[in-house]
């Protein structure tokens, strides 16, 4: 963030309000602070803790499901935005999280409608593309409806959590325009659960707009935009190089996997074991594989854990039936993997031979359980970092002795 607000051109400083939302929230509004000085006349940050630098005023909002913090922090971003004179500026800071954090149903639907289809979509598989298509479609601030909400000059900063870092889908794009339609929302519906899954409201409510009877979110070459500019300033790619630095320090001879590591968890942890060990003969051992991306998770039992803990127990199959000194970690680089206190775990090829030892049930049965927390956790296996204060998605590592 203080690099970005470095690279801005001399002379370029009238006086500004500030939005923050998303896990690094607060890290990224300091930062402006710093910078900004007597020039900052106010604004909001909407952040997992709260925490805002004067003279910014703090909400706690809810992830992964929005609460009534979320929605005080969406309705007062909007209001911030409304107020910036023509004459001033709109700092918008947004990064991973920020779709849950920050919210403002339109007026037909009400949070809990919208807390029960994000429920629906997280259950059933929908990747961040799809879960954030239907927010988008169900909200006043999301979708480019925060900057058509400034009047004034808006830059926005953006650290990616998105595979792909598609500006239109982090934190459903709320500085952006929004190439998505309210018939491409209902589509998501049917392929995710069916339109019977979720509230009335909802869906009526995406019937209605597919229909042309509620307004569209705004679409490229909209006007309303001219104004606004929107910066990438961060994304995996950075986690990746921190990795890999980190190892080379180390000693290990280091290997960058470009490709997203992507799909159903329980299927691309071994998918992942498998392409490192086709890359590994042509490194020095120590070997460090470090990729990166945002897997998806299935829930269809009532277990507890989260994607990477799922990748990383389906991992220890492949490694057990390999030969090779070799470990797997998988992390969310915000500190959190699902509803737990972990950000991830790691396992190597000694995993499901402890575990059998331990009296744990078979790895089958516990990703169909979706348990694996309660499997890694007694192992010694699971990582624990706690909040980090920043979100780029999830890291992925592979080690070979």
């Amino acid at each position: 963030m203080r690099d970005a607000l470095a690279a801005r051109e001399p002379g370029d400083h009238p006086p500004f309000w500030v939005i923050a939302a998303g896990k690094a929230a607060s890290a990224m509004a300091r930062a402006a602070v710093e910078w900004g000085g007597a020039r900052v006349r106010g604004g909001v940050v909407i952040s997992p803790d709260g925490d805002a630098p004067a003279p910014l005023h703090g909400i706690r909002g809810e992830h992964p499901q929005p609460g009534r913090g979320s929605e005080e922090g969406g309705r007062r971003a909007l209001a911030v935005a409304a107020a910036v004179p023509h004459d001033a500026e709109l700092l918008t800071l947004i990064s991973g999280g920020a779709s849950s954090l920050m919210a403002a149903p339109v007026d037909d639907i009400t949070l809990h409608d919208k807390r029960e289809a994000t429920g629906v979509l997280l259950r059933s598989g929908a990747d961040i593309y799809a879960l954030n298509t239907v927010r988008k479609h169900l909200s006043a601030i999301k979708g480019g409806r925060l900057a058509t909400a400034c009047r004034g000059r808006h830059h926005a900063y953006v650290l990616s959590d998105v595979v792909g870092d598609d500006l239109s889908v982090i934190a459903s794009g709320p500085t952006v325009p929004d190439p998505s339609t309210f018939g491409d929302a209902l589509f998501i519906l049917d392929r995710f659960g069916g339109r019977h899954a979720y509230p009335d409201a909802v869906v009526s409510y995406l019937v209605a707009g597919a229909s042309g009877d509620r307004p569209e979110s705004p679409k490229p070459g909209d006007p309303r935009f001219a104004s606004t500019r929107t910066i990438l300033i961060g994304s995996r790619v950075h986690a990746m190089r921190g990795a890999a630095d980190e190892a080379r320090r180390l000693g290990y001879d280091v290997r960058i996997v470009d490709d997203a590591v992507v799909g159903e968890a329980r299927l691309a942890g071994p998918a992942f074991v498998e392409r490192c060990l086709t890359l590994v003969p042509a490194m020095r051992r120590p070997s460090c594989i470090v990729a990166s991306g945002e897997t998806t998770v299935r829930v269809i039992g009532r277990g507890s854990g989260g994607r990477n803990q799922e990748f990383a127990l389906a991992a220890a199959e492949t490694l057990a039936r390999t030969l090779s000194p070799a470990a797997v970690a998988s992390a969310g680089t915000d500190g959190v993997d699902g509803p737990t206190d972990a950000a991830g775990a790691f396992v190597d090829g000694r995993t499901v031979q402890r575990g059998a030892a331990a009296g744990l049930p078979s790895i089958d049965r516990v990703l169909a359980a979706n348990d694996a927390y309660y499997y890694l956790q007694p192992l010694g296996l699971l990582i624990r970092t706690g909040p980090t204060g920043t979100n780029v998605g999830d890291l992925q590592v592979f080690l070979l002795a």
